[in-house]
């Protein structure tokens, strides 16, 4: 199985460009890297933004109750 070239790199650029128009590509990519850390964190067993929300609101009920 061969590696994608440089040519071929240039030309799924260019349909990309063509199907999606330059002013989506960045809504896309910035999409994907957030999926890209988010599943990146879930395999590493880092906190989602649920748990931090959670673990959040523990930590103000614990100081609330500590005055």
């Amino acid at each position: 199985m061969s590696r994608l070239g440089p040519m071929e790199l240039i030309i799924i650029l260019l349909i990309v460009v063509l199907l999606f128009g330059g002013r989506k590509i960045p809504e896309i990519a910035k999409g994907l890297g957030k999926g890209i850390r988010e599943f990146k964190g879930a395999m590493n067993g880092e906190n989602t933004d649920e748990t931090k929300s959670l673990k959040k609101n523990e930590n103000s009920e614990d100081s609330s109750s500590k005055t």
